[in-house]
Order: structure tokens, then sequence, then C-alpha cells
């Protein structure tokens, strides 16, 4: 089956019908330390929190998800593209949707790690360090220490209300 990657329709909530190719999709990425490990179980449990975006077959072309460490911090996670359909602002896309539904849910801050750091830079966020959120250090650690120390992660954070945005220095994570 091929991909319609240009008319890629809305970002959507994701529902059931989605379960499956969204643990597939994010766990291309796994093995390279570019995204955890996600069951089709943990997808399920967390389905409320997740968007894809799908193409005009309705194949899944790229997921994202938020992950609530408190109700003033949560975390952008599982962004993930199929690889035929990067470049072509897909990533954005889930970004911003994922951003304003934070925004709909009235966390003040998001915050993500990942090793794209002129994307999310490109899109706002500030340069930020793991440092600032134990919350993370913790979860990392009841997960795989190897998380802590797999390739050059970066910290961004985006202040969603209130206050100036944050800035700082790119740190490994």
């Amino acid at each position: 089956m091929t991909t319609s990657v240009s008319s890629g329709g809305a970002v959507e909530h994701a529902d059931e019908a989605h379960i499956s190719a969204i643990a597939a999709l994010n766990n291309l990425f796994a093995p390279d330390g570019l995204t955890l490990h996600r069951s089709e179980t943990f997808v399920t449990s967390h389905l409320q929190d997740y968007q894809v975006l799908r193409d005009d077959n309705g194949v899944v072309l790229g997921c994202v998800a938020l992950d609530e460490y408190s109700p003033s911090l949560v975390e952008l996670v599982s962004l993930a593209v199929l690889p035929t359909a990067q470049g072509h602002g897909i990533g954005r896309r889930l970004i911003a949707a994922a951003e304003k539904l934070a925004r709909e849910r009235g966390y003040p801050e998001l915050f993500a790690i990942s090793l794209a750091d002129q994307l999310f830079l490109s899109m706002g966020f500030c340069a930020s360090s793991i440092i600032d959120y134990p919350e993370k250090i913790t979860r990392y650690q009841q997960i795989s220490r190897s998380e802590l120390s797999i390739g050059r992660k970066f910290c961004f954070t985006r202040v969603l209300r209130g206050g100036a945005s944050d800035t700082g220095i790119v740190s490994a994570a």
C-alpha cells in the first residue's frame, strides 16, 4: 500500500483502531533509543493522550502523546513519523497539536526529551536541562538507567501560560 504523504489529513485524537499502528510506529525507533518501547497495552491505557495523523487511505503516518507528571507538568512523548513520511512537516503538525492539547488541559508547561533539537527550537521551545525535571530522571531510572545515557538527547521546554519563556543551555540528557 502506498501512503499519500502530502495530503495527510488533520491531526486527530487516536482511537482503538489506531492502537496497533501507534505501537508499531513508535517501536520502529526504539532499538536506536529514539523512543521508548510501547506495548499495545500501554497505548491502550494511554489512548486518551495520543494523537495521530493519517493519510487519505487511513494509514497512520505519525503519532504523539502527552504524559502527565503532575497537574502542572506534562511531557511530549512518543513523537514518531513513518520514515517514508518524514520531511513533510508531519512532526511539526504533531508537536503543535500536542501543545494545543496541553494548553486545553490547562498545563502551564510542556517539556520534551529529543535528539531533534532544531525541530523543537524552531517551534518555540527553549533549551533546558533534564536536571530541571527530577520526575523524568526518576521515571528513566525505573524504566532503564541506560535511558539517561543513550546518545545525546536534549531537553526542551515551552511555557504555555503565565511567566516568561524559559531560557537555558542545551544539555545532554
